[in-house]
């Protein structure tokens, strides 16, 4: 069932020579259409191979899977893949001990977990500049290990309305891809959603659980073949 999306991010690569006005016009005409894109967790690529990976697929992660097939980066053979993540995993722990974000590995999926108190001010959108160089650091080893697809989700805590905290995951998530982006991460990888306070990690009910769901979350998961 899998074999025809596969085939069309492919041939996709193929038809990119051709995108070079598609996207220059994109670049200049198109600010708001990307903004809400992003939005709904769809960081999309300009070149008609990628645009080809996201129309196919069965889930968000695979649809950015077929692009980043389409984009040309190459994806991890059976073997390969536990090996390649236990080097990522350990280069990131490496470089993000002391910064407050937390390393976790379920499988073959690394995730990253970015607390409130150190990446955004309370209530706030906006990065926290005195982070820039801890997701510096991430960015780096996530343009060395480029065969992975990243997930970035926002949550939060349940005070306030559901209105309000879905809209603050959303946007937290995306800062977080688009700084990730601006330091050379590849947008065809990147997947953002936000989650409001429907994913609680701890107890709503104290202020040490609550500052804890207040998070966005990397999840790193690997380009199969």
């Amino acid at each position: 069932m899998r074999t025809q999306p596969f085939k069309i991010a492919i041939l996709g690569v193929c038809l990119a020579a051709f995108a070079t006005g598609c996207a220059t016009y994109d670049a200049q005409g198109s600010d708001v259409d990307q903004h809400q894109r992003a939005k709904r967790g769809a960081l999309i690529g300009a070149a008609i191979g990628v645009a080809a990976g996201l129309l196919s697929g069965d889930s968000a992660v695979e649809r950015r899977q077929h692009a980043m097939v389409g984009a040309g980066i190459g994806a991890l053979a059976g073997g390969a893949v536990g090996n390649y993540q236990d080097k990522q995993e350990a280069e990131l722990r490496r470089e993000t001990a002391g910064t407050g974000i937390d390393v976790s590995r379920d499988g073959d999926v690394i995730k990253l977990n970015l607390p409130d108190g150190v990446s955004f001010d309370f209530n706030r959108t906006d990065i926290k500049p005195q982070f820039y160089p801890s997701l510096n650091t991430v960015a780096n080893t996530l343009r060395e290990y480029n065969q992975t697809v990243v997930e970035v989700s926002g949550h939060t805590d349940d005070v306030g309305s559901d209105a309000v905290n879905q809209r603050i995951s959303e946007q937290r998530a995306n800062a977080v891809a688009s700084y990730l982006m601006a330091q050379g991460v590849q947008r065809e990888r990147l997947e953002t959603v936000g989650m409001g306070k429907r994913f609680p990690i701890a107890d709503n009910a104290t202020e040490q659980g609550r500052a804890r769901n207040r998070r966005v979350e990397i999840r790193l998961l690997p380009l199969r073949s």
